[in-house]
Order: C-alpha cells, then structure tokens, then sequence
C-alpha cells in the first residue's frame, strides 16, 4: 500500500465494488428464474467498511471503539421474490436507516422464518414488513 498513489488504491477499491455488483446481478437473475417454483430472496451484507484514506487511514483493522464510521457501517443489499413472505414497499423505506452487524443475527432469522428464543425482535430491520408476524417465543 505504501507504494501505491491513493488513486491506485480508490481504483482497486472501486474494481472490487463493480465486481460484486456483477455478482449480485447474476444471483438476483437467478433468483428471478426460479421464483416461480420458490420462494426466493437474497441478503448480502459485507464483513466489514472500508477506509480510503480519510485522516489517514486504510483498510479496516482498527479497534472497534477507534475505529472511523466507514469501516463500522458495512454495506448491505437485500432483494426478494414476489412472492415472498415481506411487504417490498416496507423493505425499501429502511434503505436509509443506519443499521450494524447487531442487526443481522436476528434480521437473517426472521427473513429465513428461523423460529427460535435466540432471535431478538428489537434487533430485526424488517421486524414490521413482514406479512405474517413471527413469534419470539416459539
């Protein structure tokens, strides 16, 4: 990194964030194809942020109690079939809201139908979009 101009390092940055969203394309495709015989949705959220230099910093190693915004705020980005047990126009009203990886235990388990004492309502994004409400205690 150290030889490296900071637009070299914005470019690679920039190249890996145009491969992934090739990547989710392909899987939303997929998805698109088989919803006829499945209900189908995806949920991709990434492991972590990313600093580009901002005062200085790159990568994402810090401690999370030093660590900028950008590396704690991870990108997510959910897609669901037509059929699929969530109110679409609910689900797209939260793309603005802050949410962290606190979230995602829970979200994962209540958009899967997951079932269990472990899931926390109170840590599920979409907790009020979905069509039937999941019960916590089952």
């Amino acid at each position: 990194m150290q030889d490296c101009t900071k637009e070299e390092i914005n470019n690679a940055y920039d190249g890996t964030i145009l491969y992934t969203d090739h990547f989710l394309d392909e899987v939303i495709k997929f998805l698109k194809k088989n919803q006829n015989k499945y209900s189908v949705g995806m949920f991709y959220v990434a492991d972590h942020g990313e600093s580009l230099g901002e005062n200085g910093i790159y990568l994402h190693g810090l401690p999370y109690v030093i660590a900028p915004d950008v590396q704690k705020h991870p990108a997510a980005v959910a897609w669901f079939g037509d059929d699929y047990d969530i109110n679409k126009t609910c689900a797209k009203n939260l793309a603005n809201k802050a949410y962290s990886h606190d979230n995602i235990f829970s979200t994962i388990l209540g958009v899967m139908g997951v079932k269990t004492k472990v899931y926390n309502p109170n840590e599920d994004m979409y907790l009020k979009c979905y069509k039937k409400l999941i019960n916590p205690n089952c």
